[in-house]
């Protein structure tokens, strides 16, 4: 099974921004990254719209084919989505630095802006994606919001020491099997880089998709994005 690789491009966003550089280009870097066979591209937007601006979205949506949008269940961001017309919506936490949303929802408590979000952009034609913890009871609760998939939050697991990670891992492994069951498309995101991803793999081969952000343009700023691309290709599968 060829998993879908997708790469997230905000770091380059926040290169961006604290070098003062008006030469970070991020749709050339999203064509770039697409020519070397990503499956899709994602942008991520907080409530404040930086380090990523709503240009930033016009110019990728015209220069990839597949375009993702990972942005908080905030009703001003739903114009952004609107307007911008990405091919999927992930829904997820604004971050702990208020800036990125970068961060797993939390669904038990007040879902009603998540529930309105997934219907405003499924009225509107958009796929709808969560971003969530990896967990059974969050996962059911992603199903019972109406997404049709969902990323499971990777960047609680990638750092732990050798056996809280394996038993991560085996929850992991669990919310995956679960989500399949309920017939969700299923992924992993969060912290994933080139030394992490084939361990989570190994745990929980039936995956449709895998997104690597700042490690993918770490790597490409090292070797050049082609490169880069391709050897998380490989790892991927």
């Amino acid at each position: 099974m060829r998993r879908r690789l997708v790469i997230a491009l905000d770091g380059l966003a926040c290169l961006r921004d604290a070098t003062a550089s008006p030469d970070v280009d991020l749709a050339a870097a999203a064509t770039l990254a697409e020519l070397a066979g990503v499956d899709g591209v994602r942008l991520g937007v907080g409530e404040d719209l930086k380090p990523v601006r709503e240009e930033d979205l016009a110019e990728a949506r015209r220069a990839v084919r597949r375009l993702e949008l990972r942005m908080p269940p905030a009703q001003g961001l739903l114009r952004v989505a609107l307007g911008t017309r990405p091919d999927r919506v992930l829904l997820a936490a604004e971050g702990s630095d208020g800036r990125s949303p970068s961060s797993p929802l939390d669904l038990r408590g007040r879902p009603q802006p998540v529930l309105a979000a997934v219907r405003a952009l499924t009225e509107a034609g958009i796929s709808v994606a969560a971003l969530i913890a990896p967990d059974l009871e969050t996962v059911k609760h992603a199903h019972g919001a109406g997404v049709v998939a969902v990323e499971l939050y990777t960047g609680a697991i990638v750092d732990l020491p050798g056996p809280e990670r394996l038993a991560a891992l085996q929850r992991l492994a669990d919310a995956v099997r679960l989500a399949a069951k309920l017939r969700l498309g299923v992924g992993i995101g969060g912290g994933l880089g080139f030394r992490s991803v084939g361990e989570i793999l190994a745990a929980c081969p039936a995956l449709d998709s895998v997104a690597v952000g700042r490690a993918a343009v770490a790597r490409a700023m090292l070797v050049g994005m082609d490169l880069a691309v391709r050897d998380l290709r490989e790892l991927v599968g």
